[in-house]
């Protein structure tokens, strides 16, 4: 968490590995298109929850 103009805001999960697969997922921090461009508009609860959501997808590409 970093803390910036007196609140505390979620780092991006981007790892710096950008390349969409055929469903627009990106395959390094594995958001949508649509959840990329949303990130910057989003609170701290919904950047939680995505989070959480990225860390499913992660490990089902995984296992594929």
């Amino acid at each position: 968490m970093r803390y910036g103009q007196n609140k505390p805001t979620l780092e991006t999960p981007c790892v710096r590995h950008c390349c969409l697969d055929s469903n627009d997922v990106c395959l390094g921090c594995h958001r949508s298109l649509d959840e990329i461009l949303a990130w910057h508009s989003m609170n701290d609860q919904q950047k939680s929850a995505l989070i959480a959501i990225l860390q499913q997808r992660a490990i089902a590409s995984q296992n594929r």
